[in-house]
């Protein structure tokens, strides 16, 4: 049987942030409408975190500097760095940062292609005894529905294989919704039930999709009141991940997906987009109007946000003025 499909009606920018308001008051959402100010002690955190990198990770802040560094978009702080392995590795540098800060932080993590170099520099980071996770816990976005764990294009798996059996961090505080639960809808509300128990997330990792998808939040069913819910993917999202499956081998149809208002939540949000193929889509949600048919966009709303991008992906975005 198939499992239900959550967000089946498009819901209004204004209703997210609406909706994460009302679940998290202390973490108060920008209204669409609301001037987009700077916060300058999370901008000054964000460069005290981004000087941590070229000590523990040989970033290069020349290089980073001729990049443009830091700037703002949408009401969003965005920092370019020439490469994608600087920008990955800007991004570890966040979290190892975070960790110094709050040992036991809650950690948001996502998976795809684009944070395999994140993790891996933190892998690297908790070598050179720069990052402990002894006291973190950690939420994933998402999961394929129907699959267990020991699927080896489980999120689960990819989870292990690139950071978890690498560092010291205890199984039972890493939590990933269960896709192969025999109701999917159960398993969504316990998922959430444990995100609201210890989150929000300190520290919430996003990559972007081609779509402008944000966890697997696709375009045009963004429920501005779930928490975990189940979702059907969008064939474009099906097809980009087919690459990460053998021949023969199905991408699953649905996913269980922490939505949107839930993401929002987190006390502070970095995506990361990399290469050329991003670009269209990081200028549309930074710079284009706040709506569902561009998940990403909801980003707009959030008082700290930062999108990390490589020179590649900040290529479609507007030249700075002054």
């Amino acid at each position: 049987m198939r499992p239900a499909v959550s967000g089946g009606d498009a819901f209004h920018a204004e209703q997210v942030a609406d909706a994460a308001n009302k679940a998290n008051p202390e973490r108060a959402v920008k209204p669409a409408n609301a001037a987009k100010a700077d916060n300058a002690a999370s901008a000054a955190d964000t460069g005290n975190a981004a000087n941590t990198v070229n000590a523990a990770y040989a970033v290069n802040p020349a290089g980073a500097a001729k990049a443009g560094a830091e700037r703002m978009a949408g009401g969003v702080r965005v920092a370019v760095l020439p490469s994608a392995d600087e920008a990955e590795r800007h991004v570890a540098a966040l979290f190892a940062a975070q960790l110094r800060r709050k040992p036991d932080s809650v950690l948001g993590l996502a998976t795809g292609g684009t944070p395999v170099g994140v993790y891996r520099a933190l892998v690297a980071a908790h070598r050179a005894g720069e990052a402990d996770f002894g006291k973190a816990r950690t939420f994933n976005l998402d999961e394929y529905a129907g699959v267990p764990p020991s699927h080896p294009q489980s999120y689960a798996a990819y989870m292990r294989t690139h950071l978890f059996d690498h560092v010291n961090l205890s199984p039972d505080r890493t939590h990933l919704p269960e896709g192969d639960a025999d109701r999917a809808e159960d398993a969504c509300r316990l998922y959430d039930a444990l995100y609201r128990y210890y989150g929000p997330a300190d520290l919430q990792l996003l990559g972007i999709g081609a779509n402008g998808h944000i966890g697997f939040n696709e375009p045009g069913f963004v429920s501005a009141t779930g928490g975990t819910q189940v979702v059907r993917l969008a064939e474009s999202t099906r097809r980009a991940n087919a690459r990460f499956f053998g021949e023969g081998e199905q991408v699953p149809a649905y996913a269980l997906t922490m939505s949107a208002g839930r993401i929002l939540q987190a006390r502070s949000i970095v995506l990361l987009a990399t290469g050329a193929a991003k670009a269209a889509i990081v200028a549309r949600a930074l710079e284009g109007p706040i709506g569902t048919d561009c998940p990403a966009s909801l980003l707009q709303l959030h008082p700290d946000a930062t999108v990390v991008l490589d020179l590649e992906a900040a290529g479609a975005l507007a030249p700075e003025r002054g």
